[in-house]
Parts: structure tokens; C-alpha cells; sequence
């Protein structure tokens, strides 16, 4: 691709984002709803100005890794280990109930397959693509309401992270019966160490990080040594560890989140998150929409499909957070936050397809739970925030737009 169509694809990207996301402020819906919108219009599925590109596509993977990253800042470590054992039984039963409702969905729809045949673990692979939450969107919202920092929004957060290191176990079991080349105990021990070397390494870069910064507070260099951090950590998870790039970017901000400059750094990270990267994300969500190829059958399995991944997310995240004494209303917010699914169930797809699991008419399933559930997600927890009365903090947009 010439670089000047790059230029205009960015041109089309921002000028869309912007104005949908304005207009869906004036609705009072979160602008990742209007930007997601903005990639329906401007993409395949209705305007075809831009199409999907290799480039978009790591404009956006950048997006959503400074998301994570601004997230860990902003993380409350001590609200943190208050919510850490309901966060871990929360994101154990999120994995779980969706799971077990996907794959009964595949069986009632297409009739139920002995145990240990093709079709039975094609009905397991559909259950765990809906296993994995993407936080991403999910903590645009509530960093946009001011309700990040907040005991529900800790434990949306934690639950989110937990749940992808549980989906990516889980799924390690499914594919080692199709794939001769997935070891089981190596992915799980592989998981289990990078997270010992994080809590390691991590200590030692907090401590070398906080005295560089004690002596030269505020200055650029700073925010540049932080990111850098965060996109090592986000490489050499994905890449030696096999785990998501946007855990390795959230760790990566709890290992600064308590350092004195910690909100400095974030200030200029969410500026230029909130500038240039993020639009990209949420708009490259609705570039990846086509329903060109989509029949009847497909359609009735994928409104199934979208239907009882969400659900089961507020069912099983819901009723767990009760037994740890949340509120109903707290209950619906952590099961509704939850809902949010996005690259890491795209790539659990992609697994599936690369290995002959599932063939490529799913995919339309799995782009319109991401739709779905991006738009309705942000709605719901704003109802319910805003239906709660609780006092909001200051929205980091709004910070950042201060400094």
C-alpha cells in the first residue's frame, strides 16, 4: 500500500471517529460506542471508504496495549488485593459458564456428538472463544465515567486479567487434542513462570524506576523510559510466554502505579491514547465487519451465539460477585462489565481456523459478538452507574484536555 492511501484511510479514521463520538456524547452513550459506529459507516459493511489493513490493524493493537498500560497506572493495589480472591473465583466462573453455554448452544443447534469426536470438541473450541473478555473497551467506559478506581471497577479490571490467563489454559486443553504441536504442561508452565518473573523483575524495575524518578521528576524522559517498559513487557509476553500483549502492557503498569510520577506518566499516555491509537482501535472493530457471506442458518446460530456469550458473563461474573458480598446492583455492573469480548476471541478463532477446527462462515459470529457486545457494553454500565447515584471521580479524559 502507497503511503499516501495510509494518510487518507488515518484522515477518514479520525475525522468519523471524532464526530461519532461527539454525536453519541449528545445522546449520553460513551464515545467508543460512536466510534465502533463510525467503523460500521466508513468500513465493507455499509460506505467502504477504508478497508482493514495490516497497518490499521497494528495502529490498533498499539491502541488497545496503551489502554492496558494507562489502566495498570491507574490500578489501586491496595483495592486491589481487597478484591484479589473475588476477582480470581469471579474469573473462574466467567470461564467457566460461558464454556459450558457455548458448547450446549453447537450441540442443541447441531445435533450432540459422542465424547472425544470431532464434533464434540468443535462444540468445546465454539464454547472457549467465548471464554476471554476484552477489558479494553470496558475500561475506556468506566476511565470516561470516573469509576475506574472505584472497588467495581478494580474488580472488573482483575477479573478481566485472571479471566484471559484462564482462557488461554483453557484453551490450551482444546487445541492439545488437535494439534500435535500444543504442549498442555508446557503453555501452563510457561504462563506460570512469566508471571513469577514479572512479580520478580518487576520488583527489581520498581525499585530502579523509583529512584531514577525520585531525582528527576517530571521531566520528558519519564513518560519515554515508562512506554518503552510497556511494550517490553507487552513483546516478551507474547512473544517467549505465548500470553496476550495486553497483559504484559497492564503488568507493566502495576509495576509503576506506585511510583511518584505515576499520574504524570499516565497524563501523557492517555493524551496520546485518546489523540491518535485509540480511535484506531474502536473504529478498526467495525472496519473488520462484512455480513456479505451470511445465510439464514448462520444467522440464527450467531444471534444464538451473541445471546448466550453475554449472558453468560452477567450470569455466572453476576452471581459469584453475591457470594462476596456485592451489592445487586454492584453485581449486575461487574457482570455487565464483563460482557466485552474482542482480539483475544479473534485470535482463539483464528487458532481454530489455522488447525481446521472450524471453518471461516464462524468468523461473521465472532465479529458480531465483538460489535454487539462493544456497543451494548459501555450503554448498560452507564445506565447502571448513573442509576446507582455514586459520586464519580474526574474522568481522565478531562484531565488530560486540563494538562
Amino acid at each position: 500500500m502507497e503511503t499516501y492511501s495510509i494518510l487518507k484511510d488515518l484522515a477518514i479514521i479520525f475525522i468519523f471517529a471524532k464526530v461519532a463520538g461527539l454525536l453519541a456524547r449528545k445522546v449520553k452513550a460513551p464515545m467508543v460506542v460512536g466510534e465502533i459506529i463510525a467503523g460500521l459507516v466508513i468500513g465493507p459493511c455499509v460506505l467502504g471508504l477504508v478497508k482493514p489493513t495490516d497497518f490499521i490493524s497494528q495502529m490498533a493493537e498499539i491502541g488497545v496495549i496503551l489502554i492496558m498500560f494507562s489502566a495498570g497506572l491507574e490500578t489501586n493495589l491496595q483495592e486491589l488485593k481487597k478484591s484479589g480472591l473475588a476477582a480470581c473465583m469471579i474469573a473462574c466462573v466467567g470461564v467457566l459458564v460461558p464454556l459450558v453455554g457455548g458448547s450446549l448452544l453447537y450441540m442443541v443447534i447441531y445435533g450432540f456428538a459422542e465424547f472425544g469426536s470431532d464434533e464434540f470438541f468443535k462444540a468445546v473450541f465454539i464454547g472457549s472463544i467465548m471464554t476471554a473478555t476484552s477489558v479494553g473497551i470496558t475500561v475506556e467506559v468506566l476511565k470516561e465515567m470516573g469509576k475506574l478506581k472505584s472497588r467495581v471497577g478494580q474488580t472488573i479490571l482483575s477479573a478481566a486479567i485472571i479471566d484471559d490467563v484462564i482462557g488461554i489454559i483453557v484453551l490450551t486443553f482444546v487445541l492439545g487434542f488437535k494439534d500435535p504441536d500444543s504442549n498442555t504442561l508446557l503453555v501452563m508452565g510457561k504462563v506460570f513462570l512469566f508471571l513469577v518473573l514479572s512479580l520478580i523483575i518487576g520488583f527489581i524495575i520498581y525499585k530502579a524506576f523509583k529512584f531514577y524518578d525520585d531525582r528527576h521528576a517530571h521531566t520528558r524522559r519519564i513518560p519515554i523510559i515508562a512506554i518503552t517498559l510497556c511494550f517490553i513487557m507487552a513483546y516478551i509476553a507474547e512473544k517467549y510466554f505465548g500470553i496476550a500483549d495486553i497483559t504484559g502492557a497492564y503488568i507493566a503498569g502495576i509495576i509503576l502505579c506506585n511510583v511518584r510520577d505515576a499520574e504524570y506518566i499516565d497524563r501523557r499516555v492517555s493524551i496520546n491514547g485518546y489523540m491518535f491509537f485509540a480511535p484506531v482501535f474502536f473504529v478498526g472493530i467495525g472496519l473488520k465487519t462484512d455480513f456479505s457471506s451470511v445465510d439464514s442458518s448462520m444467522i440464527i446460530f450467531s444471534i444464538g451465539f451473541v445471546l448466550v456469550a453475554m449472558l453468560s458473563k452477567v450470569i455466572g461474573c453476576g452471581l459469584i460477585s453475591r457470594c462476596f458480598k456485592y451489592s445487586w446492583m454492584d453485581c449486575l455492573k461487574i457482570g455487565a462489565g464483563m460482557m466485552t469480548r474482542g482480539e483475544v476471541a479473534l485470535i482463539i478463532t483464528n487458532k481454530g481456523l489455522g488447525l481446521g477446527i472450524i471453518d471461516s462462515s464462524y468468523f461473521t459470529a465472532v465479529i458480531l459478538l465483538i460489535i454487539v457486545s462493544s456497543i451494548v457494553t459501555p450503554i448498560i454500565l452507564k445506565l447502571l452507574f448513573s442509576k446507582s447515584g455514586d459520586e464519580a471521580e474526574v474522568p481522565v479524559e478531562t484531565t488530560a484536555k486540563q494538562n
